[in-house]
């Protein structure tokens, strides 16, 4: 008669898995929650403007690389769109997984509301 440990193993695996995507699911929808609302929707690499009906397009990017570092200041994140994100990442896998990525980053320097309180005196 054949064992049932092999399917045990893929049950007790996919258990985990489950857990760890559903957790991770809960942890980023806490602070991308937090961040959107901080945040004006621009892309803090490229200065693309994102809307609602592409907002699943802009990413929280960690900037110390560290996905429990999360202050409720949110000086531990920016806003990428995915592509940038995903060049953010591949970087820092050139750089040997540093953690420390020495290359120059062009910051977003582009106020959208600069102008808004004038325009709201009006």
């Amino acid at each position: 008669m054949p064992s049932n440990k092999p399917a045990d193993k893929s049950a007790t695996l996919d258990k985990i898995v489950a857990d760890a995507h559903r957790n991770r699911e809960q942890r980023e929808k806490g602070y991308r929650e937090k961040a959107m609302k901080m945040y004006p929707w621009i892309c803090g690499r490229c200065q693309r403007e994102f809307t609602r009906a592409n907002l699943q397009e802009l990413t929280v990017h960690h900037r110390n690389h560290d996905h429990d570092d999360n202050p409720e200041d949110g000086s531990n994140w920016e806003l990428l769109c995915l592509y940038c994100h995903d060049n953010e990442h591949q970087r820092q896998l050139e750089a040997g997984n540093s953690g420390d990525v020495k290359t120059k980053i062009d910051i977003a320097t582009h106020n959208p509301f600069a102008a808004l309180g004038g325009l709201l005196k009006k």
